[in-house]
């Protein structure tokens, strides 16, 4: 009775029901996994315990090295802009430095402090499109439906697209002014409403002093053009008012002189970019006649050289008799008249 067929059946059934059902195919990897270990319970969750957590890692892993190599990527990029040629117009301006200091080091940690805000922006956006994109792999491999949070992301995108639309304007206006360099930290900007030294540019707004000491706070989306008088170099154009009946060709002369004797200063060899020129007649009215004179400088020295060389042409016109215009009889103060 033993040995009857059925009782055999029964028998050989018992181990063939510890069998995973998926080793009919050899190819998957609960197949292999059997196969190597024996063990039918981690064949059966092989796909849980061995399949997703491999492809979470790869995730990481391959997001983290994408990372790291487009950061390295940014980084010489930014490095190669901040120890780029020099400016073909301040050229000259290293030629006539003399000294051991580099008449260039301010435009020099000006490109890098630019080059460092411009990696710092493009390291951050990089990282969180990376990260936001192995975040949703992961969250997909684990199992857990993305639609919800899609969806979701939608509306909130929506309702900030309408609730923060300045907000968004000001940070993009505020990206296009670093990348485009409009001006940066010590220039001397006229932003229209307010003029000023920048002391401080982020990504929304922008701050600056006034000649008064006051603080304007202007948002970058609100900023239409931008007057930056100390970007690259400066022109110092002086108008000096002489009378009437001055010879106007010797007076030029006298200017050109004095304005050349000062260009071939070594004091002045780190602040002149160009030699002066002369123009002679700028305009004509009943006051008198201006005559003009204009020398290229840094951007730096603009208002140094201009007030060295009004002193000095007028010092001049007093030593050479050029008288200026005699003020006229019942006119108003300078700066002074009907609104």
């Amino acid at each position: 009775m033993n040995g009857s067929p059925s009782v055999l059946a029964a028998a050989d059934s018992g181990p063939a029901d510890d069998v995973p059902a998926c080793v009919d195919d050899p190819t998957t990897l609960c197949a292999k996994v059997y196969e190597l270990s024996g063990l039918d319970w981690l064949a059966t969750n092989a796909e849980a315990l061995i399949e997703k957590p491999a492809k979470i890692l790869l995730v990481v892993v391959l997001a983290a090295t994408v990372r790291l190599l487009v950061h390295r990527a940014i980084r010489r990029l930014t490095d190669r802009t901040a120890t780029g040629a020099v400016p073909t117009i301040l050229r000259p301006l290293r030629n006539r430095a003399t000294g051991s200091g580099d008449p260039l080091e301010p435009v020099a940690a000006r490109r890098t402090q630019r080059a460092e805000a411009i990696g710092s922006v493009l390291r951050s956006f990089a990282s969180f499109v990376i990260m936001g994109i192995a975040v949703v792999l992961v969250l997909g491999e684990i199992g857990i439906n993305l639609a919800p949070i899609v969806a979701s992301a939608g509306v909130v995108g929506v309702a900030l697209g309408f609730g923060a639309q300045n907000l968004i304007k000001d940070f993009i206006a505020g990206i296009g002014i670093i990348l485009e360099d409009q001006y940066g930290v010590g220039d001397v900007v006229d932003l229209g409403e307010a003029s000023g030294t920048v002391e401080a540019v982020g990504l929304r707004i922008t701050r600056l002093r006034d000649v008064n000491g006051v603080v304007w706070y202007a948002r970058n989306g609100e900023i239409l053009r931008v007057g930056n008088k100390s970007q690259g170099y400066a022109q110092v154009v002086i108008d000096m008012p002489v009378a009437h009946d001055t010879d106007l060709e010797r007076c030029r002369r006298v200017m050109q002189e004095v304005a050349d004797s000062m260009y071939a200063e070594d004091e002045w060899a780190t602040a002149l970019l160009a030699e002066p020129e002369s123009l002679g007649v700028e305009q004509i009215t009943a006051e008198g006649v201006f005559m003009r004179v204009q020398v290229r400088s840094t951007n730096a020295d603009q208002w140094r050289v201009g007030r060295e060389l009004r002193m000095r042409l007028k010092e001049r016109f007093v030593a050479e008799g050029i008288r200026t215009p005699p003020p006229l009889i019942g006119a108003a103060p300078t700066g002074v008249g009907a609104r």
